[in-house]
């Protein structure tokens, strides 16, 4: 069935369903299940500010991952606790380019996202993750509905 499944999380509720289902998926077939996440640059000086004010045992975990980290090894651990094959990706950009680039690397044979942003005529105008994944994608693709 599936090998290799991508799915994208920003940790919100909608994206959390979004990762429910890729799990069950993989869980079912046997995949190996690569999840991504998104972050934008940090400046070199916010980073910088962060770190001075923070305990010097901690300092070294303050960057820009640092909170897409915390997303993508919370999402791992449910899926591990049930027993798949993880490997997290947190990659700097915009989600589309996170959840392509990695399929792409991957070799994935499924991407998985949630319909969040679909609706509506600003779907048309700005283009959505879901959108976008799919129009784009190396692969099959499938939409779950949040909303």
């Amino acid at each position: 069935m599936f090998t290799r499944i991508v799915v994208g999380t920003d940790g919100s509720e909608t994206a959390a369903e979004a990762v429910d289902r890729a799990v069950d998926l993989a869980k079912l077939s046997g995949a190996e299940l690569n999840l991504v996440s998104a972050y934008a640059p940090v400046s070199r000086r916010r980073i910088q500010g962060e770190q001075q004010g923070a305990p010097a045992d901690v300092q070294y975990e303050i960057g820009p991952r640092e909170d897409v980290n915390l997303i993508l090894e919370s999402a791992a651990a449910s899926a591990k606790q049930k027993g798949l094959e993880v490997q997290i990706h947190p990659v700097e950009g915009s989600p589309v380019d996170a959840i392509l680039g990695v399929a792409e690397k991957t070799n994935a044979d499924l991407i998985v996202v949630g319909n969040k942003g679909m609706t509506g005529a600003a779907r048309f105008l700005l283009g959505s993750v879901p959108n976008n994944v799919s129009h784009h994608a190396p692969c099959s693709v499938m939409i779950v509905r949040t909303t």
